[in-house]
């Protein structure tokens, strides 16, 4: 039941046209981002950018949660399944396309990358959201809708 939540609200990010904007969250400190020690490699803008240009091959694993999705922004078109889910929703996940996973800093991601080549996948590389806003990435800002009343 989770995974058709998690692609129901893939459906309603895709079929929205309108611009979004990112809830107000309390500033935060941030800790420093953990060294990078996985086998996949870590995508910087340029080669993410390059792999986006052929969307036809790529599938996009956001293993973020949904509140780090909303608070940060993340691409247009993406398969979310958090981190711990990956493994028991590996069915989902295309075998014939190259796999980009997203995390933050790319931590989760190379992790959640690793697993899938162990498993067969195609993985290409792992992204961190927030280093590919910082190296002039635009991410798309998504808004969860508002509950009915």
């Amino acid at each position: 039941m989770k995974i058709l939540s998690k692609l129901l609200m893939l459906l309603m990010i895709l079929s929205s046209s309108l611009a979004f904007a990112a809830d107000p969250v309390k500033d935060e400190k941030k800790a420093p981002a953990a060294e990078y020690k996985y086998k996949t490699p870590k995508l910087n803008r340029a080669q993410f950018d390059a792999l986006l240009a052929h969307p036809e091959q790529l599938t996009i694993i956001d293993v973020r949660r949904p509140d780090e999705l909303t608070k940060n922004g993340g691409f247009p078109v993406y398969l979310s399944i958090q981190a711990a889910d990956v493994e028991k929703n590996l069915a989902f996940i295309p075998k014939d396309r190259n796999i980009v996973t997203v995390s933050n800093h790319a931590g989760r991601a190379g992790a959640t990358a690793d697993l899938l080549t162990a498993k067969g996948f195609k993985v290409v590389g792992a992204v961190g959201a927030q280093n590919y806003e910082e190296e002039g990435g635009k991410l798309s800002k998504i808004v969860p809708p508002a509950p009915k009343q």
